[in-house]
């Protein structure tokens, strides 16, 4: 039954029209400083805390180094040789092996509403499924409402604590979607 309902999942956002204009990359080194920019622009804009969340991280102004490891990925968004966001999957941070979690998945404003969070979750959701991993965590804002209607329709749902030991002690808001 869950196999069906996951295919089902699968194509209805697979078959989400993408603008042409807008492509989708694996994170190169020079994506460093404008994904960096990109991100805490997002982050500043919907009013998330600079303490607490992925503003601090300091991998954020590494991700390609960061997302080269191994069971990491992360990918990014641009148009016209801009970058417009991206959003990455690895290991959950002093968790169990088999959860990954949906990391940094932020857009600028030009590449909402386009297709490109779906088209996104879904490709990260399958790379996890590749690398072995069970059940996929994520964390948001309470204020994120776009981002969590794109999540609960990808058949991610609510728990009532955070999972791991991500640093983000400034986002109440924990999903996790099972990948088996």
């Amino acid at each position: 039954m869950f196999a069906i309902q996951w295919l089902c999942i699968l194509a209805k956002i697979s078959n989400i029209p993408m603008q042409k204009e807008y492509h989708i990359r694996p994170v190169q080194l020079q994506d460093n400083k404008p994904l960096a920019h990109v991100l805490r622009e997002v982050l500043v804009e919907f009013g998330v805390p600079k303490v607490g969340t992925a503003y601090a991280d300091p991998e954020l102004d590494d991700m390609f180094h960061t997302y080269t490891k191994k069971r990491h990925s992360y990918w990014v968004v641009h148009k016209d040789n801009s970058v417009l966001g991206g959003a990455g999957i690895a290991p959950l941070r002093d968790g169990p092996a088999n959860i990954c979690e949906l990391q940094k998945m932020y857009f600028a404003p030009e590449a909402r509403h386009v297709g490109m969070g779906k088209r996104m979750l879904l490709q990260l959701l399958k790379i996890a499924i590749e690398f072995g991993f069970e059940l996929c965590y994520l964390e948001t804002m309470p204020n994120m409402h776009a981002a969590q209607r794109l999540y609960t329709a990808a058949g991610f749902g609510y728990v009532d604590a955070p999972i791991g030991n991500t640093g983000h002690y400034s986002c109440p808001v924990w999903m996790t979607k099972s990948l088996v």
